[in-house]
């Protein structure tokens, strides 16, 4: 077993519960390198919505450490993920963030592919070449009621627990009709895991959320995790309501904690993210009869959050970059009919979430810059407003905990 897995499993051996978690955590190429290897190359992660690849040959890429990835809508409407790699000399074959394209060719020999990845050219290979061992390498994928997520590993793990719990909640939302409305992405100059604890709690909202707390209620309970599981009288209710209007609602934690879905209520005349609390979109995406449902949260670790609303969706993806440096995409999906500048505005629909999302980007690098300073020193999360938080830094390290393990049991 290596140093550096020693020294990781030694680093959770001492975490203290309840606290944050030491420096190198957040500051260690080599911890960086095991979140890698161990969470993100092995598991299920959010890429984008369905609706982004809107016609036959429509791609988007995407980078995940060192993994460069090409997704492709199909002839026959099937998206598809394929490393983005030559099969020739590894060239990268699709340059473009996203774009639209008859055929993928490699921009250095032109070895030429078809949308679902097989070989259709390449130039003076001679009579023993056989094009069919050289398609573009596939990557796995699920299309989960709209969202599409991947998974680098040869040997994905179970998906299915997940589609299934999540599948009934998102149903009603439509996203097969959605289309993107605007997406923006920015870069966090601080670790993945403090962006994620910075979303997993809002005790932090009132100092520095001032157009969010228009819409999302101040109330610990929706953004955190009781010890128990339950939930208060209040919230109960709304569940309640909102599914007896056909939109599931109750709270559901996997037995893992790896992901987390609830239709969690609005402030107390707000309806949608905006900053007069009044719908968005005045075509609405979905089919829930409560205006005043609120949003559906859903987390779903290591890659996204993501809000659903009756009048619009949000997607949200995290992608670590280095060890102090993580890419936040936002998505807003409107239904694919509404037309800009008659059923929404686009600065209307999008003002809030950009202003949080600038203002989360700022509290991050603040936390990361004081963490690499030698003098931090982990403290205590507030169990009132930070148990969302305890229960994803848990999450974490336990996780870490069990793929380590193998390593130090082979060790032994």
């Amino acid at each position: 077993m290596s140093a550096t897995n020693t020294n990781l499993l030694d680093l959770l051996a001492r975490r203290v519960p309840g606290h944050a978690l030491e420096q190198p955590f957040y500051t260690s190429p080599e911890i960086y390198q095991q979140d890698l290897e161990h969470i993100f190359y092995r598991e299920w992660l959010f890429a984008i919505p369905a609706c982004q690849l809107v016609k036959t040959g429509s791609y988007a890429t995407l980078k995940i450490g060192a993994y460069n990835i090409v997704i492709v809508r199909g002839r026959d409407g099937e998206i598809r993920a394929f490393h983005n790699s030559c099969r020739h000399r590894g060239s990268i074959v699709c340059k473009q963030r996203q774009g639209q394209a008859a055929k993928l060719v490699c921009p250095y020999h032109q070895w030429t592919y078809d949308l679902d990845g097989k070989l259709l050219w390449a130039n003076s290979m001679g009579p023993d070449f056989d094009p069919t061992q050289h398609g573009l390498r596939p990557v796995a994928l699920r299309n989960l009621s709209g969202l599409i997520y991947i998974c680098l590993s040869d040997n994905p793990p179970d998906f299915e627990d997940f589609a299934r719990a999540a599948a009934p909640y998102l149903a009603v939302h439509d996203l097969q009709d959605a289309k993107v409305a605007h997406t923006s992405t920015i870069i966090e100059k601080g670790n993945w895991k403090l962006v994620w604890e910075n979303n997993r709690e809002c005790y932090h909202c009132s100092a520095n959320h001032p157009a969010l707390c228009r819409s999302f209620p101040l109330d610990p309970e929706i953004a955190g995790v009781s010890v128990d599981g339950g939930v208060s009288d209040r919230l109960q209710a709304h569940f309640d309501a909102c599914a007896a209007a056909g939109a599931p609602s109750q709270f559901l934690l996997s037995d893992d904690g790896q992901y987390r879905l609830a239709r969690m209520p609005l402030q107390e005349t707000a309806v949608s993210y905006t900053m007069d609390g009044k719908a968005a979109v005045a075509r609405q995406l979905g089919r829930i009869a409560k205006p005043d449902a609120g949003s559906l949260l859903v987390f779903h670790y290591p890659s996204c959050w993501n809000h659903f609303l009756p009048d619009h969706s949000l997607t949200f993806r995290v992608t670590p970059i280095s060890p102090t440096e993580t890419e936040v995409t936002t998505t807003w999906l409107v239904h694919k009919d509404a037309v800009e500048g008659v059923d929404y505005d686009l600065k209307r629909l999008t003002e809030v979430w950009t202003a949080t999302n600038d203002e989360d980007r700022e509290v991050v690098e603040t936390n990361q810059e004081g963490i690499s300073s030698p003098a931090y020193v982990p403290g205590p999360y507030s169990p009132d407003w930070e148990s969302g938080v305890i229960q994803f830094v848990d999450w974490y390290a336990q996780w870490m905990e069990r793929s380590l393990a193998p390593t130090r049991m082979a060790a032994e």
